[in-house]
């Protein structure tokens, strides 16, 4: 599949009243469909979103920080939606996925804005990682960063070889008595994607099932603390992240769809709004997205970093993740690092009752607060 040039905007017949949508042309080699709120005058903030998401999913935050006087921006991130210019095959070259070319992405918007430096970037989920890279690379253009969901516990280290304390966790995954598979090495299968996009039950009841299975409204998500990156430690995460062997990510989460009554009751994620996510990844397909785990589990992604290794985030900064998600504490001890050494100056820590994974869009109002009140601590 190959995203169409000539996309128009999304509908704001789909958008909260204040946002708006349109495309930006020249943006390093993309057309950048972007999501935005307030003037476009004020303080620049970039909202940067995970997977499988999109700019839509900010759109309960953006009004609210339109409204604290901010000019909100949220990109669809290359590989993503309406953006254009990146390639959808799995064999396209990886180079561009790699952490320090989305910096320059979102480096090469700021400037297409008309500004030299944003006043803040806030990252979810894979795009938490994205920010941290844009404040630990770039803290001239990113002087401020928060963090969603994905704790930052520090640039990867300079390894001498291949040898992983741990070794081989994915062998010692395949060898439990229950055999299973890490759900970043699944995805960066060449399979992967044709398994989301042609899931049995239909990629409507796939996104609802994953998108439901990771929020606080799946009764199974009490996380806590893992003691280490082993198999026996990473096997008390749940299935949608250590997988069983053999399984698709569809198989996995299709037993926990939530039934029409639940769906009916959702607030966070109406049925219309989750349309604007099939529509779109019926379109594109998934593999955009895909590929940056594919950088991070090659390790791409830790080779483009190594002339960081050491380095900490040194501008002011700040974390929110859900009470109920397991993703605070799927990379053991990341948390622990980010409050003690790896965050420099980290303003707040903050676990929201009621939210999983999808903590902007669970929780929208009171991450949009915490976000709010962190930008006017660093204006």
């Amino acid at each position: 599949m190959q995203p169409a040039s000539d996309l128009e905007p999304l509908s704001a017949a789909v958008l909260p009243t204040g946002v708006r949508a349109r495309v930006v042309e020249g943006v390093a080699d993309l057309r950048v469909h972007l999501l935005e709120a307030g003037d476009p005058r004020d303080p620049l903030v970039l909202l940067v979103h995970g997977f499988p998401e999109l700019a839509f999913s900010w759109r309960r935050v953006l009004p609210g920080l339109a409204a604290a006087g901010y000019h909100a921006v949220a990109p669809d991130l290359r590989g993503y939606g309406r953006t254009t210019g990146w390639g959808a095959g799995y064999d396209e070259p990886l180079a561009p996925f790699r952490p320090t070319a989305l910096v320059r992405d979102l480096e090469a918007l700021v400037r297409a804005l008309g500004r030299r430096s944003a006043d803040a970037v806030v990252g979810h989920d894979v795009g938490s990682h994205v920010a941290a890279c844009c404040a630990l690379t770039r803290p001239d253009v990113f002087p401020a960063v928060a963090l969603l969901s994905a704790p930052f516990g520090g640039a990867p280290p300079v390894r001498v070889g291949e040898a992983r304390p741990t070794g081989d966790v994915h062998a010692d995954l395949l060898a439990l008595p229950r055999p299973r598979v890490h759900y970043q090495w699944y995805y960066a299968t060449r399979q992967a994607n044709d398994d989301l996009l042609q899931a049995p039950e239909g990629l409507h009841a796939f996104l609802r099932a994953y998108f439901h299975v990771k929020s606080a409204d799946w009764p199974g998500n009490e996380p806590h603390p893992l003691a280490g990156w082993t198999a026996g430690e990473l096997a008390r995460l749940p299935t949608y992240y250590v997988m069983d062997a053999g399984e698709t990510m569809p198989s996995t989460v299709a037993p926990h769809l939530p039934d029409a009554a639940s769906v009916a009751a959702n607030r966070w994620l109406p049925d219309a709004d989750l349309a604007v996510y099939v529509d779109e990844y019926a379109r594109t397909g998934f593999q955009g997205g895909l590929q940056w785990y594919r950088v991070r589990t090659t390790g791409l992604w830790d080779a483009d970093l190594a002339p960081f290794a050491g380095r900490t985030i040194d501008v002011p900064a700040l974390f929110v993740g859900g009470a109920s998600d397991w993703g605070v504490h799927q990379a053991p001890g990341a948390l622990e690092r980010m409050r003690r050494s790896a965050c420099t100056d980290l303003r707040g820590v903050h676990l929201l009752e009621g939210a999983g994974h999808w903590v902007q869009q669970e929780r929208a109002d009171e991450t949009t607060r915490l976000l709010a009140a962190f930008l006017a601590t660093v204006g």
